[in-house]
């Protein structure tokens, strides 16, 4: 075969055959790797390569163009298990531009195959292409009666199950809408609800996902939509099949029709004229790429008038008149030089690669998570090895796989230690229920063990802990750093130390001000003493017990009412008292996890001896309120959507729970009232579907007695 380096213009009918038989063998190979499996094998800039090369060679030698052509296929095969259904309009790909030059190109074509003037301005829609997986709804007399996957672009898997637990997704449309009115979109996962995803993976010992497209993929092509109901999916409309009649005749008012309708649509759809003014709106989204919330790889511009996009039709697999201005690739190569072993706040030992500095997506790399031994072992990553190192929005940097066919001999495998690499203690794997080993090696050290304490005190200071204003990581690694925090108890005297410490960090170093403490230290100071009385479940979640979350913290506040009878429970239950344990594990929510965390903490004299000095500086921790026993929501599910105007969403939160409701953050049968404000959206939808009980804020604070 030719070689893919070898200049296309010099290349005989020959070389230009072989290459097009092994590109089109490739690309299937990676189509159907991507599509039906949801594990990509290459990159997306690997693979756009592949279409390009397939592409020019065709240009070149138009009579070699083969009936496997890639330039004539989209998607791959469909996966098993699911009934098929036919498009009626199928559902094709797009065309590629990289640059500028390649937009000027897109609009420069519309022109002239339209015959246009060269003033003639061309309004062009503009808007984020969402990677996830296509979908196609078709709705008939205003309901959802199908959903069907992408597929092969002619005949895609019904889905329809799993679409109808879509929060985002209305199953029947408000209004006058054509009788067959099919709407195609993007099914994603954000990045806040990817992470929740997987730490639940973690918390249950099931596989991690990769990155959020595969998790959306998979939680989609459930075969059990019970499975698809409990994974946080959403939908992005952006396109249109089939339509017995078009009700508008612009790309945008088709959009804003969407929206009208309950669906959701991307914030950032414009409409612009010229190749400049996208190619603006490219550089401007790009910039926000990692803080959107969900991954994008590019954007996606079409002819706003639908008059002349029919008139433009199509090409091969592609519109003419739409194309997707792709970002940087978010996957790159590069060496891995060394692997560093960090210890978190838990004692978790997690690999961290150490790599030659690489750019991924417009940003410097040179660290990526290796997540834990396991993981480095069948991946069989090796120091000295090329690896693919992916990074997606806000997500951390990661090493995906290696490329073995670029090992060098002198790689070596890593030996993964045993013993914590900072304060020295073992570092086991926890054995659990079922037996295995659990994947994270934790250091044995506790607050002895300097990497986990100031992690700790991290934590300790946090937001949903103690939130201490003017005290937060940073601070903590400065006063770390200078001896001035080691532990919980250090924080309250911090004030009563200032003066034998370097001025320069609370005090002014010259001038009239000379000797007298800052502002911000006076504050610092404040704060410190204010935080000396907290809920008790929020010092409870300070403590940074493992296993114990804001929820369960709660729950032990409520039950033991003080800090006194805690620490009284704990110790009782770290010496074998099995009727102290019970009592515990007898809390509704409460697991053997939770229980054995807390016989752990309190057998660590340490842990005991922070308390007790805490105590003693004066550290007096509030019983919650008691629980309404009577009140109008005691024992009901409420759940709060859109923007609340006389208390915050925490107030409201607060108060609900202390009347004894039980407050959800997503809709469900079980939901007894949903309170709505300003701006709700796909929640009020769904609690009108399953007829649960709506109130605006006036009438939450009526029912509760709050007016």
């Amino acid at each position: 075969m030719a070689s893919r380096e070898k200049s296309i213009a010099t290349m005989t009918e020959a070389e230009a055959a072989a290459e097009l038989a092994a590109l089109a063998a490739e690309i299937s190979r990676h189509d159907i790797a991507y599509h039906s499996h949801d594990a990509p094998l290459i990159s997306d800039a690997d693979y756009d390569a592949l279409r390009q090369r397939n592409e020019a060679l065709e240009a070149a030698f138009p009579d070699l163009v083969r009936t496997d052509s890639p330039s004539l296929k989209v998607g791959g095969p469909l996966a098993q298990g699911f009934r098929k259904i036919t498009h009626a309009v199928p559902m094709l790909s797009l065309g590629n531009a990289f640059s500028l030059s390649d937009v000027e190109d897109f609009i420069d074509r519309i022109r002239r195959f339209l015959n246009l003037e060269p003033d003639t301005q061309i309004a062009v829609t503009s808007e984020p292409k969402i990677d996830g997986l296509s979908a196609s709804l078709r709705y008939q007399s205003g309901r959802l009666v199908s959903a069907a996957t992408r597929g092969d672009g002619q005949v895609g898997e019904d889905i329809t199950a799993n679409i109808y637990t879509i929060g985002d997704i209305p199953q029947t449309l408000p209004g006058r809408v054509p009788d067959v009115f099919e709407v195609r979109g993007e099914v994603y996962m954000a990045h806040a609800d990817f992470q929740a995803l997987n730490e639940r993976q973690r918390r249950d010992h099931k596989q991690e996902f990769a990155n959020p497209r595969n998790a959306a993929a998979g939680s989609l092509r459930q075969l059990d939509p019970s499975v698809t109901a409990q994974r946080p999916l959403r939908f992005f409309a952006y396109g249109w099949g089939e339509m017995s009649e078009m009700p508008e005749v612009t790309q945008s008012a088709m959009i804003g029709l969407f929206d009208r309708l309950g669906f959701v649509v991307n914030p950032h759809f414009k409409i612009v004229s010229g190749a400049a003014a996208l190619y603006q709106e490219w550089q401007i989204i790009e910039a926000q790429r990692a803080s959107l919330g969900y991954d994008i790889d590019g954007m996606v511009y079409k002819v706003d008038r639908l008059d002349w996009q029919a008139r433009l039709g199509f090409v091969a697999r592609a519109p003419r008149w739409a194309v997707a201005h792709k970002f940087p690739a978010e996957k790159a190569q590069t060496t891995l030089l060394d692997i560093d072993i960090q210890v978190g706040r838990t004692g978790a030992l997690t690999p961290v690669a150490k790599l030659e500095p690489v750019t991924v997506g417009g940003v410097r790399v040179s660290n990526a998570t290796l997540h834990n031994q396991d993981e480095i072992q069948r991946k069989d990553i090796r120091i000295g090895d090329t690896v693919i190192i992916q990074r997606a929005g806000d997500v951390i940097p990661q090493v995906v796989e290696v490329v073995l066919d670029k090992r060098p001999a002198t790689a070596r495998a890593y030996d993964f230690p045993d013993h914590c690499p900072v304060c020295g203690a073992q570092a086991p794997r926890e054995i659990k229920a079922d037996g295995t080993f659990d994947a994270v090696r934790r250091c044995s050290g506790g607050l002895t063990c300097p990497a986990q304490s100031r992690e700790r005190l991290k934590h300790f200071v946090s937001r949903p802990a103690l939130d201490i204003d003017g005290l937060g990581s940073k601070q903590i690694d400065d006063y770390c750093a200078l001896g001035l925090i080691a532990s919980p108890q250090d924080i309250f005297t911090l004030e009563r130390r200032y003066k034998d410490q370097p001025p320069e960090i609370w005090i002014y170093g010259s001038g009239k001000n000379r000797g007298q403490l800052k502002d911000s230290a006076l504050k610092l100071f404040a704060a410190i003493e204010a935080a000396k009385t907290p809920d008790l479940d929020r010092f409870i979640f300070a403590l940074g017990i493992r296993h114990i979350g804001e929820t369960s913290a709660r729950m032990i506040a409520r039950h033991y009412g003080s800090i006194e009878a805690l620490r009284e429970a704990g110790l009782a239950i770290a010496s074998g008292d099995v009727a102290a344990a019970e009592e515990l594990r007898a809390i509704d929510g409460i697991g053997d996890s939770l229980v054995s965390s807390l016989a752990e903490f309190f057998a660590e004299p340490h842990n005991v001896s922070t308390l007790s000095e805490l105590v003693d500086l004066g550290f007096a921790p509030k019983a919650l309120t008691a629980i309404a026993q009577e009140s109008p929501v005691s024992g009901k599910t409420v759940v709060f959507t859109g923007t609340l105007e006389k208390m915050t969403r925490a107030e409201a939160k607060a108060r609900a729970e202390m009347l004894g409701a039980k407050v959800a953050g997503s809709i469900s049968a079980k939901t007894d009232i949903v309170v709505v404000g300003p701006g709700a959206g796909s929640k009020r939808k769904k609690a009108e579907e399953l007829e649960v009980e709506i109130l605006d804020e006036a009438g939450w604070l009526a029912l509760i007695g709050d007016v």
